[in-house]
């Protein structure tokens, strides 16, 4: 089966690289969608000290959850095969190890996502991957 992977953030730019992807599976009619949405770590090793690792935990799952939750609506309404994964870790060598694991064959992803620094360049997680990995990338704009 052709995997597409499509790193999903909750942006705009994200969802746009979404709807392109679902033009995909109808080109190659064995595709499947995966949608994954990584959640950077919290960087202080003191919040443990102040935070359980259960409080942690669910907040991660609940930031993946909010900034999944319009990209599988929008693969619920096409009724295209999809996989929605959430992890947590450094955003670009997350989504490279999962491409490589799950043997993607395209991804396509969002140019700039949605923190406010990434207005001002390309994505720094775009061109990390693009330096990490030798999988087809497509870029949205």
């Amino acid at each position: 089966m052709f995997r597409i992977l499509v790193p999903i953030d909750g942006s705009s730019n994200s969802l746009r690289a979404l709807n392109y992807a679902l033009g995909k599976p109808g080109q190659l009619p064995e595709a499947e969608i995966h949608l994954l949405n990584v959640q950077p770590p919290i960087i202080s090793g003191t919040v443990h000290l102040f935070i359980s690792k259960a409080t942690v935990d669910s907040y991660y799952r609940e930031e993946g959850e909010k900034a999944l939750r319009q990209a599988t609506e929008i693969m619920e309404k096409s009724g295209l095969q999809y996989v929605s994964y959430m992890d947590v870790g450094p955003v670009a060598e997350t989504v490279a190890r999962y491409a490589t694991e799950k043997q993607c064959g395209l991804i396509v992803m969002g140019t700039r996502g949605q923190n406010a620094m990434s207005r001002f360049m390309l994505g720094s997680v775009t061109i990390k991957v693009l330096q990490m990995i030798d999988v087809p990338i497509t870029l949205i704009k």
